[in-house]
């Protein structure tokens, strides 16, 4: 099963790069996106054997998510259940037979740290909302989640180190998710890599490779022994991020 999770940063203009193209090349069985940056009926994008479910944000031009199915859900539900959370189109959750299905786009601290103390909030409210799922059935998140864990997860961890995504407040929240049972899939798979998921358009920052891996594929720790791969897409354009990707038994 191939799982494959993308913020696009906008979908009318990705797919203006392509990404109706790319969508058909990973063929993959769930394909979410995070910032598609749209309303309802802004763009027709169906595509052959797959259903898809959309979180719009109220605010238009702003944050949403969506996934793409090649299977059935048995419920589908959108946001997390605290009306404080729930109006900028961050999460989609997809029930399956044996496993939840989370598409995530965490709330950025923004400059100057502004959002800080919400993100905070954010954070403990996401994990206990991932916890509950996970004392039903395993759980697979995906997603921009607008943090770099490690300084092995960015270019220049020293001169970043209390900017938003790499502050010790926010590297500590999903150290408290990982210890709450679950794994980084790809830092399981790959300790040592350096690889990276997301570049400034400022600075021809893709070109110097000075990036920051904040796009995760984070699982329920029982799932470690199916996880086959943990992919990142650096070769695809079309966002500020590339595609991440998850082959799971």
């Amino acid at each position: 099963m191939r799982l494959i999770s993308w913020n696009v940063n906008g979908l009318r203009a990705c797919e203006g790069k392509g990404f109706s193209d790319i969508f058909r090349e990973l063929d993959a069985d769930f394909f979410c996106l995070q910032e598609t940056k749209m309303q309802e009926g802004q763009l027709d994008l169906q595509f052959e054997g797959y259903e898809s479910y959309w979180n719009y944000a109220e605010k238009k031009g702003y944050s949403g998510t969506a996934i793409f199915t090649k299977q059935k859900p048995q419920n589908v539900t959108y946001g997390i259940g605290i009306d404080e959370h729930d109006h900028e189109g961050r999460v989609v959750t997809l029930e399956m037979e044996d496993f939840f299905l989370v598409c995530c786009y965490t709330p950025n601290s923004q400059d100057g740290l502004k959002r800080l103390d919400y993100r905070m909030t954010w954070e403990d409210d996401f994990r206990s909302y991932l916890k509950r799922l996970d004392e039903k059935k395993p759980v697979i998140l995906c997603g921009d989640l607008n943090v770099a864990h490690e300084e092995i997860d960015l270019k220049n961890p020293k001169t970043n180190r209390m900017n938003a995504g790499f502050t010790d407040e926010e590297r500590a929240k999903f150290s408290e998710l990982l210890a709450a049972g679950f794994t980084d899939s790809f830092r399981w798979k790959y300790p040592e890599q350096v690889t990276y998921s997301w570049w400034s358009y400022r600075f021809q920052a893709r070109q110097k490779n000075a990036g920051w891996r904040i796009d995760y594929f984070v699982t329920s720790n029982r799932l470690q022994e199916r996880i086959v791969d943990s992919k990142i897409h650096t070769e695809i354009f079309g966002s500020d991020h590339c595609p991440v990707e998850l082959e799971i038994k």
